[in-house]
């Protein structure tokens, strides 16, 4: 899976075909939309000094909802075609039912913009980032003699949605985040204490 934007209708959906099925999932419901989304995410933990762990994990796919009254349909795959969309319909539209219900205005937008789109994962090379725990190591150990253990950790992730609702309005949001965690064990007259 690329680092390149999430671009679900040029790549995977034909955006026009998808408006239509998620049209025929929602008909006679309350509010409905199609929910895409792509997630990738990586973790390094580096311990005793050295790297212990490097993990990365990848997946998209979508998910249908279509509501009435207090009854939610809700399908969803991993697999971004219109066969599974199709399938996907077919699931929620029986929370539906015969319809009758009264659509929903699409809420409204009240976000700020608190951070930029860009990928943390991406952002820096994977050597980079050994380095940068390998030096939070050797400065929590040069911090005092009694250190005996040091464990940090640098995860990261990034989440790409796209929400089309039935009218033809769609929201895109990028929510990257990267975390760093340090623990710390310290050893005096054979008792140890930790902390982070």
């Amino acid at each position: 899976m690329s680092s390149a934007q999430f671009t679900p209708f040029e790549a995977d959906l034909d955006r026009e075909t998808a408006l239509s099925v998620l049209r025929e999932a929602v008909a006679g419901a309350d509010d409905g939309e199609l929910f895409l989304e792509r997630r990738r995410s990586e973790a390094l933990v580096f311990d005793d000094g050295r790297l212990k762990t490097a993990s990365y994990d990848a997946a998209e796919g979508f998910g249908l909802r279509a509501v009435r009254g207090e009854v939610a349909g809700y399908a969803h795959s991993t697999e971004l075609s219109e066969a599974s969309l199709r399938r996907a319909a077919e699931t929620a539209r029986l929370a539906v039912g015969d319809g009758g219900g009264t659509w929903a205005d699409a809420p409204q937008a009240s976000n700020a913009r608190l951070y930029t789109d860009e990928d943390p994962i991406a952002g820096h090379a994977f050597p980079v980032k050994v380095d940068t725990l390998r030096e939070i190591d050797a400065y929590a150990r040069s911090l005092d003699s009694r250190v005996v253990q040091v464990s940090a950790t640098i995860a990261a992730s990034i989440q790409e949605i796209e929400i089309l609702r039935p009218e033809g309005h769609s929201v895109r949001d990028v929510r990257p985040m990267t975390r760093v965690n340090v623990s710390v064990i310290v050893e005096q007259d054979g008792r140890r204490e930790s902390g982070g």
